[in-house]
């Protein structure tokens, strides 16, 4: 049984080597890998109707791959530097603010988003992540949490509260966040 399965994958293996060597090569593709592939067709004498559908759409795939790579390499030999054009993609916090935003300016159009608002309710004591303009909006939008999400931000609310009077820490961060969290406790309870 060992013989026939390695049989096997020495077919496959020339199925793939001739179907390689019927596709179009690259254009800057060096004359040594053309006269490979020629020898090789000759040799395997096998057709690709003998491939699968799906061994096909692999061994393309393969192949653009090694073309793409060979590009890549002979433009790195010319030294064209090929530089991706990098899109940026807005951050958690302008996502949140935005969304914000939208709920404030826009109520017709804004629409629920669990994973905003959750974002917003994790990081709404911290003035560098929610700025004094966004925190009155804020305020506003806790006004009408329900549910679990109201109960839990008052917990959480009360549990840092009691951890700042605990800790007894006077710098001018921590008495922002002092302040932001009685807002919230006075809206919420």
């Amino acid at each position: 049984m060992g013989k026939n399965r390695k049989g096997a994958v020495m077919e496959k293996r020339k199925k793939r080597k001739c179907l390689a060597s019927e596709q179009d090569p690259p254009v800057n593709e060096p004359d040594l890998k053309k006269q490979k592939a020629e020898g090789e067709e000759e040799e395997g004498g096998e057709t690709n109707q003998e491939l699968t559908p799906e061994e096909k759409r692999t061994l393309e795939r393969k192949l653009k791959k090694e073309r793409k790579k060979e590009q890549k390499k002979l433009m790195r030999e010319a030294g064209i530097v090929s530089q991706k054009e990098e899109v940026k993609k807005p951050t958690g916090s302008e996502l949140a603010l935005g969304y914000l935003t939208s709920w404030s300016e826009n109520p017709e159009a804004w629409k629920f988003q669990k994973t905003r608002q959750t974002w917003l309710l994790l990081h709404m004591y911290d003035p560098d992540k929610v700025p004094d303009e966004y925190f009155s909006i804020l305020l506003r939008y806790l006004e009408g949490l329900q549910g679990s999400a109201r109960t839990v931000t008052v917990q959480k609310a009360e549990a840092l509260m009691k951890e700042y009077d605990a800790s007894g820490t006077e710098d001018p961060g921590s008495l922002e966040k002092r302040e932001r969290i009685r807002n919230v406790l006075q809206l919420l309870s």
